[in-house]
């Protein structure tokens, strides 16, 4: 049996495999992509055995479709391989199994020199396993009566070391300021000096009454990092004290956020957060999965909210780069769409270059530009809705902020970008 019978395909039926785009360098490009088809179906790339039957070539052998491009000799390009879905238990492997095949052995290949997962297409009977965003953008703006701008987070800065006291009465400026969603930051754990089920209890009580004298919902967010199964059980706590979504960092795996999405938590939205995801997605590692690609996984299993880059702050995606990632947030599919947060920099200079590249359908997530206007914490909030405003009138900034102190205090600050 010539296994390369098999190996190589010019189509193949869609709605039986997931199909995974890789950009591979290797001194023997077509040993490489072979090495992960073969590698990450049905065994050790080169060597078969009396037991790889033509039944397993033909229905478990992830197959290579780009032929031609892998026959050219070249030493790095893109390369699409079929994963026959009929490898997965897609209710109980769910994404840990995936990640598992899709970005698994290919890295222990020395003759892969680097590996960068770019893109995943999938059937539908795939899709079907996953729920998706409980709420999703257009459900969350409603509720937040911002359906024409942008969301405005706050995060709670410090990030740690203030006493519950403090917490509350930092909560209390945001909410005087107008924001719509309050995130605790990804330190914030469960420390002595604010512990998380005493913070939660009264932070949530506080914003709720808030909100229901505003006849809007605000989503107040606290941080359930923890191992399993205590983040199941902060998320659970947070839901019975009122708490409209739950903050959960990316190390705590992919599955968590799928763990979390089948609790079906009735009033409480999901945020993903990246902090620590370039250890992953880094593009200038050998191998890592593209951030898009995770923004995609995200959505699927079932992320409200994600911290999804950030444009012109201290980190700033090239335009081309963050638009392919709201793109897989907000884009066609059967999902509800994610709401991007935008967030590491943002500040009230940056509304209008924001909207009219990206649009309405984000939330500006700020922290610094809010704590550390020169005016306080709710000024500095206000500020950024007052720029919300400019921006919606279409208004001269120059004139629109002289009967502002709060916006004209932050742009002397900040500076403002067309």
């Amino acid at each position: 049996m010539l296994i390369d019978d098999y190996l190589f395909r010019d189509t193949i039926e869609d709605d039986d495999h997931i199909i995974a785009t890789y950009v591979v360098k290797s001194r023997d490009f077509l040993k490489a992509v072979r090495g992960i088809a073969i590698g990450q179906s049905v065994g050790n790339p080169e060597v078969r055995s009396e037991r790889d039957t033509e039944k397993i070539m033909r229905d478990h052998l992830a197959k290579i479709l780009d032929v031609q491009e892998a026959l050219t000799g070249k030493t790095e390009g893109a390369v699409r391989i079929a994963y026959p879905l009929v490898n997965f238990d897609v209710a109980e492997d769910g994404i840990m199994q995936l990640l598992c095949a899709l970005m698994g052995g290919q890295m222990d290949i020395d003759v892969v020199e680097s590996c960068r997962l770019v893109d995943v297409r999938f059937p539908e009977d795939f899709l079907a396993f996953f729920k998706g965003p409980k709420f999703g953008m257009s459900n969350i703006r409603q509720r937040a009566k911002a359906e024409d701008r942008p969301l405005l987070g706050a995060i709670v800065k410090p990030k740690t070391g203030l006493s519950v006291a403090d917490l509350l009465a930092m909560v209390k400026e945001l909410l005087a300021g107008g924001v719509d969603f309050i995130k605790e930051d990804e330190i914030l754990g469960n420390p002595a000096c604010c512990p998380f089920k005493e913070r939660v209890k009264l932070v949530a009580r506080m914003v709720n009454e808030f909100a229901a004298n505003e006849g809007r919902e605000i989503f107040y967010t606290p941080c359930i990092n923890a191992d399993y199964p205590y983040f199941l059980d902060r998320a659970r706590y947070a839901a019975d004290q009122g708490a409209k979504a739950v903050h959960l960092n990316v190390w705590a795996g992919l599955s968590a956020y799928r763990a979390l999405r089948e609790l079906d938590m009735p009033d409480t939205a999901i945020f993903f957060q990246k902090s620590g995801d370039k250890v992953l997605t880094s593009q200038h590692h050998r191998f890592a999965i593209d951030w898009p690609v995770m923004v995609q996984l995200a959505r699927m299993i079932g992320a409200d909210f994600i911290h999804a880059g950030m444009w012109q702050g201290y980190l700033s995606d090239s335009e081309e780069f963050l638009g392919k990632v709201l793109d897989n947030l907000r884009g066609e599919s059967r999902y509800a769409a994610t709401v991007p947060s935008l967030s590491c920099g943002s500040h009230p200079g940056l509304v209008n270059t924001t909207v009219r590249t990206f649009g309405t359908g984000v939330m500006m997530n700020v922290g610094g530009a809010i704590h550390g206007h020169p005016m306080g914490t709710t000024a500095g909030a206000r500020a950024m809705r007052q720029s919300f405003e400019c921006t919606q009138q279409e208004a001269d900034i120059k004139e629109f902020m002289q009967d502002k102190p709060e916006l004209k205090a932050a742009i002397e600050k900040w500076g403002y970008v067309e």
